[in-house]
């Protein structure tokens, strides 16, 4: 403020003070350093650091009482609390909580010039103890609150307040309290919502909000304001770099909500990691999020809705008892509870990720792309039969959980599914759902899973012969060690393979060949000039010993007069099959189909794809599900020869009444090879 350099701005005087220091024989050395400098964040100018007078609260004489009220905290992630936090409070330093600023709550501490002081508890103590009158309506803000004064006690003269105002985050510090203007009113209310469950801010906040609010509810009440904190992370751009306005790498969230979905968004966040770890957002990511949860819900609950309100059904109707449940439905019930299970004590750990990576998957795998994939005929059925009660009833109390499970993270579409099935109010002033765990039937889901794994290895074989699902063939062979397991769901694997038969074998080995080397990687150091011995010896195994090695199983080799425990990790097995069969292995899995395929089943696919583009002419059309069509074909002679036994299985898939010849069809489409006009119209009632 005074001196040879006064109103000059401190940088722009370097120069000077250098010359001043060279002229008086007081310089050192000079020289230009390069360094990382603070500058003000809203207007990108330099900073000046400087000392000055503050107001301190001692929070180093009651640290240990912070560092008791902490342990007591359920952190998440566990490491923040016990560590990061728990480490600055043992070493905490005293408060400077006064700011030489005008916004701010005031310090209500009064000085005399006799040195007496004071410090106002409350605006009724306020009013007594000032001088001038205070209305009911008085700011207690600056400038109102320094043209009040207090008499001193001591010397009679005018006590003033000093001019300073409170750190913020002190007042947010003070929020348990302040919310309910405690202790001074609501304190039965502030009771019940003392400490809090649990609060959520980012990682920056260990020093910030998280602190103060220990540091002042430790002192006013000897605890924790809250029972478990749960700590974000940044959000970074796809890139892992800070986002920024300065860089252009920012994503503007109520664009990014309104092309995605407020939904989307919020779904996306914890389903791509912990939200206490650093968030890689990509926009990208949005449309996958989308494509894997949102679609398949979307899709289960219309389709739902579609075929409830065609059959007029009413929650009334679900009055079927477990025990006449169909076992899919039952399994799904297994699923639901599990998962329902999962996500209730993923939500008590708030562990938002499993939450979502559970859901992701259940919607996506179990409900869309299996149960009700699965269970189309059973909607579709004319009459109001068990079976279709049973599979309306099932879906409709596992959509209403659903939609109670994700409304903490998906409120909007929740809400929709929820108030729509149930027509109740809201589904955030319902229950959460609670897990059922005697429907939880472990053998069932086995089973399924295994069925399950077993269609998709022969989807896998399906694909590499490059033959469609649509083409049926003749046979499936399976290990006979999975017949009990398997049961009655052959049916399953009949209809998702499109097989004519499920044959099970104790031994496969005439269909498929075996090939064992050494994996010369793991045994080289093993068996080292004895290798070639245990090469040989790997040709001699049997089916069974070979069957070992695959499910992860010893086998005993004496190699060079020595015993040696052989396991899967030591060599190399190849598996191939015999010729007009194709194999198909994983995980100590096996299926073998076969892939010949004669007139009769090659007709059928020709008939199967006629269905399918059929079907998504209809769609294109715009035909109700139930409207019934004559179909109009423009096809070449051996077209017709080869689907004429199929034409009552097409008329019924497709609910076509007629099929009529018609020349001269314009739209045409390619079905295995055969140019096929086709038109459809409506037939009026």
């Amino acid at each position: 403020k005074e001196g040879p350099w006064k109103g000059i701005r401190v940088f722009d005087a370097d120069l000077e003070v250098i010359k001043y220091l060279k002229e008086n024989d007081k310089l050192f050395k000079k020289q230009k350093m390069t360094h990382d400098y603070p500058h003000c964040w809203r207007c990108d100018s330099p900073l000046l650091y400087y000392t000055m007078p503050s107001y301190y609260i001692a929070v180093s004489k009651f640290s240990d009482k912070l560092v008791e009220a902490n342990s007591k905290v359920n952190w998440y992630p566990d490491y923040v609390g016990t560590k990061r936090f728990n480490n600055w409070l043992a070493n905490a330093k005293d408060w400077a909580v006064s700011r030489t600023r005008y916004w701010g709550a005031p310090i209500p501490y009064f000085k005399c010039e006799c040195g007496h002081t004071d410090m106002i508890g409350s605006i009724e103590e306020l009013r007594e103890k000032a001088i001038e009158n205070i209305p009911e309506d008085f700011d207690l803000h600056k400038p109102y609150i320094d043209n009040v004064h207090l008499k001193c006690p001591k010397c009679g003269k005018e006590m003033t307040r000093i001019p300073d105002v409170l750190d913020c985050w002190f007042d947010s510090g003070s929020m348990p309290f302040a919310q309910y203007h405690y202790p001074f009113e609501n304190q039965e209310l502030w009771e019940t919502q003392f400490p809090a469950d649990f609060i959520c801010e980012g990682i920056d906040q260990t020093r910030g909000w998280f602190y103060t609010l220990l540091v002042i509810s430790t002192f006013v009440k000897g605890c924790a304001p809250f029972k478990n904190v749960l700590v974000n992370d940044l959000l970074l751009d796809a890139e892992g770099k800070k986002m920024s306005k300065s860089r252009g790498n920012i994503v503007e969230p109520f664009t990014a909500m309104k092309e995605n979905g407020a939904d989307t968004v919020r779904f996306y966040l914890p389903y791509v990691s912990p939200v206490w770890t650093p968030l890689k957002f990509d926009i990208g990511g949005l449309k996958e999020v989308y494509s894997k949860f949102f679609n398949p819900l979307k899709n289960t609950y219309s389709f739902f809705v579609t075929y409830a309100n065609i059959d007029k059904i009413d929650t009334d109707m679900f009055s079927v008892d477990y025990n006449d449940l169909e076992e899919i439905d039952k399994w799904l019930l297994s699923k639901y509870n599990r998962l329902l299970k999962y996500v209730t004590e993923s939500y008590e750990e708030y562990d938002l990720n499993k939450v979502a990576r559970a859901l992701t998957n259940f919607v996506s795998e179990d409900l869309s792309n299996w149960y009700i994939r699965r269970n189309r005929d059973r909607f579709w059925e004319s009459d109001l039969t068990v079976s279709k009660r049973s599979v309306y009833q099932t879906t409709y109390q596992v959509l209403v959980g659903l939609s109670q499970m994700i409304a903490p993270i998906t409120p909007y579409i929740s809400e929709e599914i929820y108030q729509n099935l149930t027509g109740e109010v809201s589904v955030h002033l319902s229950n959460f759902p609670k897990y059922n765990e005697e429907l939880i039937n472990d053998p069932l889901e086995e089973k399924m899973d295994l069925v399950r794994d077993l269609i998709s290895l022969g989807r896998n074989v399906r694909e590499e012969t490059k033959i469609k699902v649509r083409q049926p063939i003749s046979e499936i062979l399976l290990d006979t060690k999975n017949k009990d397991v398997i049961g009655e769901l052959t049916t399953l694997i009949k209809e998702e393979l499109n097989v004519k038969e499920v044959v099970f074998l104790s031994d496969l080995s005439d269909y498929m060949n075996f090939t064992v080397k050494p994996n010369f990687k793991v045994v080289g150091r093993v068996f080292g000039k004895n290798i070639k011995e245990f090469g040989d010896k790997l040709l001699e195994l049997t089916t069974e010993e070979i069957s070992k090695l695959e499910n992860n199983k010893t086998i005993t080799m004496t190699i060079d007069n020595t015993e040696y425990e052989v396991n899967k990790e030591m060599v190399d097995i190849r598996i191939s099959s015999k010729e007009g069969f194709t194999v198909g292995m994983d995980n100590n899995k096996f299926v073998i189909l076969n892939t010949t395929l004669t007139k009769d089943l090659i007709n059928e696919g020709l008939a199967r794809e006629t269905v399918s583009k059929v079907q998504q002419l209809r769609k294109n059309s715009g035909f109700d599900i139930t409207d019934r069509i004559n179909m109009y074909l423009d096809v070449s002679d051996e077209y017709k020869e080869n689907v004429k036994d199929y034409l009552d299985m097409i008329k019924e898939e497709t609910l076509t009444l007629n099929i009529f010849d018609k020349e001269n069809i314009t739209d045409r489409v390619n079905i295995n090879e055969y140019e096929v006009g086709i038109e459809l119209e409506v037939v009026k009632e």
